[in-house]
């Protein structure tokens, strides 16, 4: 039965990206090409000091498949293979600086292991190109063999392979739970850890709504009793980390409830004057409103399609460009 639940969902989405292709000269995309991809094939981060993350590299191969861009797409996983992937392990480093001319933190971060190796099995199934689903394929193992882990009933993704697992719990980051990405692994190879992860992910969100608000923050702590609260050492605000979690529910099938502590989050606030970001525990928000990025994850979310921006604002940041353009994508798969 959880087959037949997912089977649909999955084969729609993976149809649609592997046959969607971009408007000749789609302006989005060229726009976000002009701005952030470097001609050695790398997404630039320009506010922090043009460094590059795997993150960037995973959203800017995604979005080549997107416009049916194959020679942008190698451009990029040639310069992402080459730089930040640890070969022994099937992992990228996840912070390359060019002012020093390489990586300078080899840690991985898992969100960015698993957009480069969704890119990677759409591309090679949207191309045909079978080196492209043997590099997907080392990688979802890697995420599995090193990354997820099992904590009694309990199935966990670790946001890096250090610095994460603690004596009383684990660290996690509820924004690294790509669930349309876990669905295209399982759709392609039938691994059920991808389905124990997902239900078990979809459980812990349940648990992470913390305040008055119901939000989860970007960064909790999962007990090993099970409890679940705001993680130390970040601030306890649902902001510009957790805001993709209603994006990829919204790219996923899962339950409609599953969204409603942002629904009603966002109905409390007038469209333009809705915060950038609030603390999940004490209340504060942001003094300054969303900017289109993220305001198209709120549209989506909320069902105003009509409302969201259809371009993208120059100067936006890769990260703010590719959340939109993720966003435009979604209501075209739920409005066609």
């Amino acid at each position: 039965m959880l087959r037949t639940t997912w089977l649909m969902p999955c084969l729609l989405l993976s149809l649609a990206m592997s046959t969607f292709s971009a408007r000749s000269q789609d302006p989005n995309w060229v726009l976000f090409k002009q701005n952030y991809l470097s001609q050695d094939g790398r997404i630039v981060d320009h506010e922090n000091g043009d460094i590059s993350h795997s993150e960037g590299q995973g959203y800017g191969m995604l979005l080549a498949v997107m416009n049916d861009d194959p020679a942008t797409f190698e451009k990029m996983w040639r310069w992402t293979r080459n730089t930040l992937l640890r070969p022994s392990l099937w992992l990228f480093a996840w912070r390359y600086d060019p002012k020093e001319h390489k990586v300078t933190d080899d840690n991985n971060a898992s969100d960015g292991d698993t957009l480069i190796a969704w890119a990677l099995l759409l591309a090679g199934n949207k191309w045909h190109d079978q080196s492209y689903l043997t590099a997907s394929g080392n990688i979802q193992d890697a995420l599995i063999n090193c990354l997820i882990i099992e904590q009694d009933s309990t199935t966990l993704l670790l946001p890096g392979l250090r610095g994460f697992t603690k004596d009383d719990g684990y660290i996690i980051n509820p924004s690294y739970f790509v669930f349309p990405a876990w669905d295209s692994f399982w759709q392609q190879r039938h691994n059920a850890i991808w389905l124990k992860l997902k239900k078990s992910s979809l459980e812990l969100l349940n648990k992470a709504r913390f305040g008055r608000r119901q939000l989860p923050s970007d960064w909790i702590f999962v007990k090993n009793n099970g409890e679940v609260m705001p993680a130390e050492n970040w601030p306890a605000r649902f902001s510009y980390d957790a805001i993709r979690i209603p994006l990829y529910l919204s790219l996923s099938d899962a339950q409609p409830h599953s969204m409603d502590n942002f629904r009603h989050f966002w109905a409390n606030y007038a469209r333009s004057n809705t915060p950038a970001w609030v603390d999940v525990l004490n209340d504060g928000q942001a003094s300054y409103a969303m900017s289109d990025g993220i305001l198209a994850v709120r549209d989506l979310t909320m069902g105003d399609y009509q409302q969201m921006e259809t371009a993208l604002r120059p100067g936006e940041g890769y990260y703010l460009s590719a959340l939109h353009m993720l966003s435009l994508f979604a209501v075209s798969l739920k409005t066609h």
